[in-house]
């Protein structure tokens, strides 16, 4: 057969643009939002790090879906921790059509956000605790951990039952974490048949507690609660040794961090309490495996919930697959209905998405290190 030179000319043009077809790629938008700088930069570039390490993975991986390759690219925010800033941040979010959102941390942060994304019809996945976040019934909205009412359930009834702390205050930073979670360890401390002696608030910038303290210590408290993060918890347990306060610190998530450890001093951190949502990582299903390939590729060890973030796009990337859709109307339904065998557990989401397995962990500080103590 003879081809003339039109011929030849037109099927490589067929030919070319069938494999540029071929070629062709979806790119899928994961929003991220966490504090990226100031005191509680650590958080978030450790909840970053989870985000990029899957990322990584599912590109690898290279995913089809709707008989097109995806590849996921993150777009990364820092909210700095601060509800101004977070609506900022979600809105710029929202306006580059970003295909899910993973964050925020903060709950003061995540709450407000949470309204833009409902509007605009994406999925968020936080690890917000405080429990305002899901009673807003926004349908796209989903959290990763256990929230306030259950943490400070249990933090509340070890106080009582398991130390036997008679007199318990409580201080917080007036942040929609700290505030809720204080409440929250009140209530239950109150439920279980203890008192709470004394209230106090200071705020998330604070460093100077002197005067706070001087006034509890006339109560001889041998709990102090403390709502906030470990920037503000770790000068607090160094000023209470100063101040010859012997009560022992109890917390949440944020202040279970090596830095609140190193802040401390060391010696002054010893003893105190935090819980986390979730199970310690080396009892989690991929825990020990996730652990090793974290410090792998940073050189670093997790600080907090990188293993929840990591599972939170695979979540996203699994719900996709099922709905054959990136688009979120598509794929909302089926994040809705998922159960999925993360990194750090089962997932499933009840009706208002709080997760069904919701395990916490307390810990205490022993000979240097955060010790697991009980798993409830």
């Amino acid at each position: 057969m003879k081809h003339t030179a039109s011929t030849v000319i037109t099927s490589a043009f067929v030919l070319g643009t069938l494999s540029l077809v071929s070629q062709a790629e979806t790119i899928v938008k994961l929003g991220f939002g966490s504090p990226l700088t100031g005191p509680q930069a650590h958080y978030g570039k450790d909840n970053l790090n989870g985000v990029q390490l899957a990322v990584e993975e599912l590109n690898v991986k290279g995913l089809t879906i709707a008989g097109q390759k995806v590849k996921f690219q993150i777009v990364s925010e820092d909210d700095q921790a601060d509800p101004r800033a977070g609506t900022q941040v979600a809105q710029k979010l929202v306006d580059q059509k970003v295909n899910a959102v993973l964050g925020h941390f903060n709950s003061g942060v995540t709450i407000p956000a949470s309204k833009l994304y409902s509007e605009a019809g994406i999925p968020e996945l936080a690890v917000a605790t405080n429990p305002q976040y899901l009673k807003q019934g926004f349908k796209s909205a989903f959290r990763l951990v256990g929230n306030d009412a259950l943490l400070g359930k249990v933090l509340g009834e070890y106080a009582v039952k398991t130390l036997k702390a008679k007199n318990i205050v409580v201080v917080d930073d007036r942040t929609a974490y700290g505030q809720g979670l204080a409440d929250e360890f009140e209530k239950a401390v109150k439920t279980n048949g203890g008192t709470v002696s004394r209230r106090e608030f200071t705020t998330d910038k604070s460093t100077d507690f002197t005067s706070i303290l001087t006034s509890l210590k006339a109560n001889k408290p041998e709990v102090l609660f403390y709502g906030g993060a470990d920037a503000q918890g770790a000068p607090m347990v160094k000023q209470m040794q100063s101040l010859g306060i012997s009560a022992k610190i109890m917390g949440g998530d944020m202040l279970n961090t090596d830095q609140f450890i190193e802040l401390a001093g060391g010696k002054a951190a010893e003893g105190h309490f935090s819980a986390v949502s979730g199970a310690p990582i080396d009892r989690q299903p991929g825990g020990p495996a996730f652990e090793k390939k974290y410090k792998q590729r940073y050189k670093q060890d997790v600080v907090l919930f990188a293993p929840q973030f990591y599972d939170a796009a695979y979540l996203v990337a699994e719900a996709m697959k099922k709905a054959n859709s990136v688009e979120p109307a598509k794929y909302l339904p089926a994040l809705q209905k998922i159960n999925y065998a993360g990194v750090t557990g089962q997932f499933q989401f009840d009706n208002n998405g709080e997760p069904k397995n919701a395990p916490v962990t307390i810990y205490q500080v022993k000979n240097g290190k955060w010790t697991v103590v009980a798993v409830k």
